[in-house]
């Protein structure tokens, strides 16, 4: 008879399997958020008697989720150019103000500021 050419490992508590050793050693995943009901929100409060179709919707949440993607590259890069480990508020504002117009950055950093100090208050 002859045996099987495969070996079984097994592995302790401190090695990894080959598999889980490989996602740990992945790219950056991004995690996508919905934001279909803060769109809705938004779209209520400004115009009452309309709706967005779920195309629409789909398109706002794909921009949403790619404009806080080239943000956060943007800011990890400028954290690194920094040399640090900490990824800080100011490499945040520094990468809207590079992404955005000079107004719209004003505007979206002043809002955010503002957001951010009746989060912290409350």
């Amino acid at each position: 008879m002859a045996r099987s050419s495969t070996k079984k490992y097994k592995y302790s508590k401190s090695h990894q399997s080959p598999t889980s050793r490989k996602k740990a050693h992945s790219s950056i995943d991004f995690v996508h958020g919905n934001y279909s009901f803060f769109i809705n929100k938004v779209l209520k409060e400004v115009v009452s008697h309309r709706g967005i179709s779920s195309r629409t919707l789909d398109l706002m949440n794909t921009l949403i989720n790619n404009f806080f993607q080239h943000i956060a590259m943007k800011a990890y890069r400028l954290m690194y150019f920094r040399n640090r480990c900490t990824l800080t508020p100011e490499d945040i504002l520094k990468a809207v103000y590079l992404l955005l117009p000079q107004k719209t950055a004003n505007y979206a950093v002043a809002f955010g500021s503002e957001v951010f100090c009746r989060y912290v208050h409350s």
